[in-house]
């Protein structure tokens, strides 16, 4: 997901004017000064980082510059805390609870933070029929993807299949009063595919809490919109799976999230092949025919706004994941089990098949993309 941002370039030309071969240094750079912070709008402020292994950004409008600087070094700061959490193979909590599981321990203490996003997600794989399934970290990690850089090697493909074969899910947890047991040791979870979604709601319900409410959340292509942006809905660009124009933009409404799980990003090549980190756990091997599929999830009726909530932000991400597997013939009725009606998938061949309610909100760039509407 791109986030486009349109900047006021009025006062360029009058400062360019007044500058010639014999202006002083120091008014060039003066000038520079000017032109820096003329080139974004006065009431737009952003912070940048790299936190669950992907590039974020966060951006808010219309409120003071300490103010902002204030929120975003808060939303920042419960990033990095969520990173240590969830971590799934540096040192977090997550990391000791999947130790404890492969020793064979049982009754295993964890956070309430912990035992909430453990329920949900299992929530979320159960009505994906466990094509969404954050047990199967041990296949993650056999394929290379426990790394911040890929090598192109395929894993050794009898541990795959007898990984495969345990079938662990998160079905086989038991999570009661903040204990977990697991009766599959072959389970290790891997939150990756639903912690920056979570991350989106946590961020939202921070900025909310201290009074801004118009602002941009992009966690890797997982973006959340608040408010708007001086009267202007917020532009979102979604990816083109294959080149690096965007494939269509829309306009975010207050309180949508918008998810993309592709191809594209974590993967390697190996003889031709591209093998990405999206995992079919049926099979244990990256799916195939699907380059790319996106999710556009609008405000929850009724959603809780506490700290511990599943959000629009974790749907879009989880949902994305399980639609992306499913593949071309069962990928539209998981999305209606799974309450997602706006969505969008990309086949191995470069075609759109997007679902009616998510066309109209579209505005299509790449215009050699063929395009099929579904009800």
């Amino acid at each position: 997901m791109q986030g486009l941002n349109h900047g006021a370039h009025g006062v360029h030309g009058a400062i360019e004017k007044k500058l010639s071969p014999c202006t002083p240094w120091w008014m060039l750079f003066l000038a520079a000064i000017l032109l820096s912070a003329c080139a974004r709008p006065p009431q737009l402020h952003q912070r940048e980082a790299f936190v669950f292994g992907t590039r974020v950004e966060v951006s808010v409008w219309g409120e003071s510059a300490d103010k902002a600087a204030q929120a975003l070094a808060a939303v920042l700061a419960e990033f990095d805390r969520l990173h240590r959490l969830l971590h799934a193979w540096q040192p977090s909590e997550l990391t000791t609870l999947n130790e404890a599981i492969a020793r064979g321990e049982g009754n295993i203490a964890v956070s309430a933070e912990l035992t909430f996003l453990l329920k949900d997600a299992a929530d979320i794989a159960a009505r994906s029929d466990q094509l969404f399934n954050p047990a199967i970290g041990r296949l993650v990690a056999l394929w290379g993807f426990h790394s911040d850089e890929f090598r192109p090697q395929l894993p050794d493909m009898a541990a795959v299949e007898a990984v495969a074969k345990a079938r662990p899910s998160m079905s086989d947890l038991t999570i009661t009063d903040n204990r977990v047991s697991s009766r599959n040791r072959a389970v290790q979870l891997d939150l990756g595919g639903y912690a920056k979604g979570y991350a989106l709601d946590r961020a939202a319900a921070l900025l909310k809490g201290m009074g801004v409410n118009n602002a941009l959340i992009n966690i890797g292509g997982n973006v959340m919109a608040l408010g708007d942006k001086g009267g202007t809905p917020w532009r979102v660009g979604i990816q083109h799976p294959r080149a690096t124009a965007p494939l269509a933009t829309l306009e975010l409404r207050d309180g949508e999230a918008i998810g993309t799980s592709g191809d594209y990003q974590r993967y390697f090549e190996v003889g031709g092949k591209r093998y990405c980190h999206l995992l079919d756990p049926r099979s244990g091997r990256p799916a195939e025919g699907t380059q790319a599929v996106t999710v556009l999830i609008p405000p929850l009726p009724g959603a809780p706004q506490g700290h511990f909530l599943r959000g629009v932000g974790a749907l879009s991400d989880a949902a994305s994941k399980p639609l992306f597997v499913a593949g071309p013939a069962e990928w539209r009725g998981l999305a209606r089990r799974l309450g997602v009606e706006q969505a969008l998938r990309i086949d191995a061949a470069g075609a759109m098949q997007v679902t009616a309610a998510l066309r109209q909100r579209l505005t299509l760039l790449a215009k050699d993309v063929p395009v099929a509407e579904l009800p």
